[in-house]
């Protein structure tokens, strides 16, 4: 499988990188957290370390570290607008539970 980016989520990590002036795509992964246990890490990258499972969607990087990589497999990272919020959105086909806030989730 594969950790992928929606054409909208590409968009916004571009847009963040020219203005950052530099970096490669973003790094995600989770830690221990929540309520419910896990939650994601995000941050953007500049570079690739030579541990790094990389993904290449819509002309960006997405680097994963090899411990989270079970918890995230095959998840897509969305950016949307709804209403007065925006932000990214983790679609995780492993995610057995989640808090009622969205924040950390189990699988």
């Amino acid at each position: 499988m594969a950790v992928t980016l929606t054409e909208s989520a590409a968009k916004h990590v571009s847009n963040f990188i020219a203005k950052r002036g530099k970096g490669i795509g973003i790094r995600l992964g989770v830690k221990t957290s929540g309520c419910s246990g896990m939650a994601y890490k995000l941050e953007f990258a500049d570079v690739a370390e030579p541990e790094d499972v990389v993904f290449d969607t819509h002309g960006l990087k997405v680097l994963v570290d090899p411990r989270s990589l079970p918890y995230i497999d095959g998840t897509e990272l969305d950016y949307a607008k709804e209403g007065l919020n925006e932000g990214f959105k983790f679609n995780n086909p492993n995610i057995k539970d989640q808090c009622g806030c969205g924040e950390s989730f189990t699988v």
